[in-house]
């Protein structure tokens, strides 16, 4: 694995991103709250990372990129997986190295890591693509191809409509934050151009905006190296909802 730094530009936008998150961790998702500052409850998380509990079997290696302060989505991955959280966030990642000890946390820009090809089982990307530069994120999705075995699940959250942007005083916070992403259909046309599967498409409500979640899949085979350990006669058919 690797790892570089924001640069020290106050304009860049992952300095925006990172100092962001650095301020309003414990806003967004206070110790010990069921939902994070948009409602999303652990309920709703849950629900969304069935897809890996059905899908993958126990010990897969599952890779969280975005990972936050671990709660909820790397908490409940790591009851029956193996995870890595990447996130560009100090504070962040000090909260998930607390509150999920056996997992694997590395502090670093996720368009900068590298893994090994085939590394992973599955991959979550849970509102934080949305905060890469959009020009960076057809690179990073191609990363993800390359570090799924075959089989391998791709959990993502999207922009529905394009836009990109900085918000001043997030969360009723003295923080800024950066989004950059584009519409729900051209995530669908990047996923396939790279080869995925898309499995799902469902929108997700949050206060007057909405996110594309996708569920995508990498071929079931590959002509080099093992397939990680996805469980047998589920490769995703009994979840296919488009």
């Amino acid at each position: 694995m690797s790892e570089r730094e924001a640069s020290d530009d106050p304009r860049d936008p992952k300095k925006v991103v990172r100092e962001g998150w650095n301020r309003v961790s414990t806003i967004y998702r206070p110790p010990g709250s069921p939902a994070d500052a948009f409602d999303h409850t652990n309920t709703d998380y849950r629900e969304w990372l069935q897809p890996f509990f059905r899908m993958l079997a126990p010990g897969s290696e599952v890779l969280d990129l975005g990972c936050g302060c671990g709660i909820p989505e790397a908490r409940m991955l790591s009851e029956r997986f193996r995870v890595t959280g990447v996130d560009i966030s100090d504070v962040q990642i000090a909260r998930a190295r607390r509150t999920v000890p056996e997992g694997r946390f590395l502090r670093a820009d996720m368009t900068r890591v590298s893994f090994p090809a085939r590394s992973f089982g599955g991959v979550v990307c849970l509102y934080s693509l949305i905060h890469v530069p959009l020009d960076e994120q057809p690179d990073l999705i191609a990363k993800v191809y390359r570090w799924l075995g075959p089989g391998g699940l791709f959990l993502v959250t999207t922009g529905a409509t394009a836009w990109t942007g900085v918000e001043e005083g997030w969360l009723g916070s003295n923080a800024k934050m950066y989004w950059s992403h584009a519409d729900a259909p051209t995530y669908e046309q990047w996923f396939k151009e790279r080869g995925f599967r898309i499995l799902r498409r469902t929108l997700v409500p949050e206060g007057a905006t909405r996110h594309a979640l996708f569920l995508v899949q990498a071929p079931t085979a590959s002509p080099a190296g093992p397939a990680p350990r996805i469980g047998a006669g589920q490769r995703g058919l009994d979840y296919f909802d488009r």
